[in-house]
């Protein structure tokens, strides 16, 4: 079993980062898959253990984002990785295409209403760092869609998302709201091969749209989008992760082993009663003690 570091993968905005320098494979962490899945049960009963500290403890919130190309595997990593976390504590939220409803309030709205709870785990399955990916790649649903005023579509809307974003996530952190971000960098020969094998396998193919085909056609304008977002939403408080993508149970393996590392730097533990109240519950023991004899 090998370790590793999860600053390996840690962006903070102090160096620039660099997507065609950004590993999509890893040497494998493990040397048999009886290994890898002693390595992914640990992580998810740490993990565990950490979110039921945490819904006790309700003083803070965990956003968990992930955002990727079309077949990185964002739905397998999360449903693998946060298998072991008790559902009471653990949302997931998938972000389609904005609705006629969402479209009529800010970018914003739709995310905000959906963070998580103080003692829960909310999972982004895209977010709205969707503004200034899809819609900066194509400047049309800006143009055409989104309701704001023609004099803020200018040159610098893209500048003054990625501020507001910084700005927000700021917020967040300020009301104890941990925020996670991981982007699964997946290449395109693999993305490619998995999106052939979503048509050939018939249980798979319910997931392939023909839109994933055009979006692929601007592969190099979305791997410039996700560079100038991470570069410029990075930060020491709220970094980016970008996790290799090409093989998915180093991708599990690492974003477990993030999403455990960061849960433990929480300043949390389960409430301890004081001394009247151990007094009050410990004299309930003979009272259920003798209810079990009636």
């Amino acid at each position: 079993m090998k370790n590793f570091k999860i600053e390996d993968y840690q962006i903070t905005g102090k160096q620039k980062f660099k997507i065609n320098k950004s590993s999509t494979k890893v040497d494998d962490f493990y040397d048999t898959k009886e290994e890898y899945e002693s390595m992914l049960t640990d992580l998810q009963s740490e993990m565990d253990e950490l979110q039921s500290m945490m819904y006790a403890h309700n003083k803070y919130g965990v956003l968990a984002i992930f955002q990727a190309m079309d077949a990185a595997g964002k739905d397998g990593t999360m449903k693998a990785v946060f298998k072991g976390v008790h559902p009471l504590g653990l949302s997931f939220y998938s972000f389609k295409r904005p609705s006629e409803n969402e479209l009529n309030h800010d970018y914003m709205w739709r995310c905000y209403k959906e963070l998580p709870e103080r003692g829960k785990l909310q999972v982004f399955n895209r977010s709205y760092y969707e503004e200034v990916l899809v819609v900066k790649v194509h400047p049309e649903i800006l143009q055409n869609y989104q309701k704001i005023p023609d004099e803020l579509k200018g040159e610098d809307v893209w500048k003054n998302r990625y501020l507001d974003i910084k700005n927000f996530e700021d917020y967040l952190s300020r009301n104890g709201i941990m925020v996670v971000k991981f982007f699964l960098n997946v290449s395109k020969e693999e993305q490619g091969n998995r999106l052939i094998e979503r048509i050939e396998d018939i249980n798979k193919n319910w997931k392939f749209e023909e839109g994933d085909i055009k979006e692929r056609a601007l592969w190099n304008e979305y791997q410039d989008a996700y560079e100038e977002m991470i570069n410029e939403t990075a930060t020491k408080e709220n970094p980016w992760y970008a996790v290799p993508a090409d093989d998915k149970k180093n991708m599990r393996l690492i974003v477990a082993k993030i999403m455990a590392e960061n849960l433990k730097t929480l300043k949390m533990n389960y409430p301890e009663p004081d001394e009247a109240r151990k007094q009050t519950l410990l004299s309930l023991i003979d009272t259920i003690k003798q209810q079990n004899l009636e």
